[in-house]
């Protein structure tokens, strides 16, 4: 087996072995090996390889975590991926100030939040609360999502229960293809800091926006506790599992997905819809204002 197939072969094995929806699996098998049968992958290697194999793959099944990624840094293939990918994003977590970039007081007593990447619920559970302590006193908020490329579930489910008064708010389930179960997850009902209650909440979004970040954004939305302002967002619903395939190559495969509890669906392949549709670049002022017009 030639090195390009070998390394196709390997990813297409965890795909099937661990993509939350089986039949699709199979008819990504299919698809790729054919094409791999006719030579289209010959002449590639590195960055051009997993570009059109991640094409290839999103083309069978528009599933934007669905991906095969070069990176230059080798890395060792021998730890399995769960406990390293998970030591992987925490570290890169804590190089990032917990995905929270910048907490601003802006004119007229308007919090702001630019939140990068959604922390774990554990390590980031601290700075998210300093964040939110810091803006306590604020007469409304604007969480600024538009660069905000994705994280963790339960620290998605952290940052929302902030807006909510106890634990009693269902947030979504996620299926786990792996042991064939269901988790829900609802409002926490211990924070450490002040829950933000009975204020304007706006949510800044664009194209950008993935994953955690949409999760946020999608459930503040589905249940009435923030206003949407930008562009809709990229469309990754699924939380994914990352797969060494040599050194430099990994897959990553949706192990399974998100249902929100009001809408019964989520945001994949359609990303989330603002409210008030403007340039992501604009979309700061447009909140700001409002924010201002309706508490004045």
């Amino acid at each position: 087996m030639t090195g390009n197939a070998q390394i196709i072969d390997r990813a297409l094995g965890r795909i099937v072995a661990g993509y939350v929806f089986p039949q699709r699996a199979v008819e990504i098998d299919r698809a790729i090996r054919a094409r791999l049968a006719a030579g289209e992958y010959d002449a590639l290697d590195g960055t051009a390889l997993c570009a059109a194999v991640t094409a290839h793959l999103q083309e069978v099944c528009p599933d934007k975590h669905l991906r095969l990624l070069w990176q230059e840094e080798a890395r060792s293939t021998e730890t399995e991926d769960d406990d390293a990918g998970r030591a992987a994003f925490l570290a890169l977590l804590r190089e990032q100030n917990q995905g929270i970039r910048r907490v601003e007081q802006l004119d007229g007593n308007i919090g702001c939040l630019d939140i990068r990447r959604i922390a774990d619920a554990g390590e980031g559970a601290r700075a998210i609360g300093a964040a939110m302590e810091l803006v306590a006193q604020t007469r409304a908020l604007i969480l600024d999502l538009r660069e905000c490329r994705g994280g963790s579930p339960e620290g998605a489910a952290m940052w929302c229960s902030y807006f909510f008064p106890d634990d009693q708010v269902h947030l979504n389930d996620i299926y786990e293809r792996s042991t064939d179960s269901t988790r829900q997850f609802w409002t926490l009902s211990h924070l450490p800091a002040p829950r933000y209650l009975d204020r304007p909440v706006y949510v800044l979004t664009s194209a950008t926006t993935f994953s955690g970040g949409e999760d946020v954004a999608y459930t503040l939305q589905a249940l009435g506790r923030a206003e949407l302002v930008g562009e809709t967002t990229r469309g990754g619903a699924h939380p994914t599992g990352r797969h060494p395939v040599t050194e430099h190559i990994t897959v990553t495969v949706p192990t399974a997905r998100t249902t929100n509890a009001v809408t019964g669906t989520n945001w994949e392949g359609v990303g989330v819809r603002p409210d008030r549709a403007v340039a992501a670049g604009k979309a700061l002022e447009m909140a700001h204002q409002e924010a201002i017009r309706r508490l004045s």
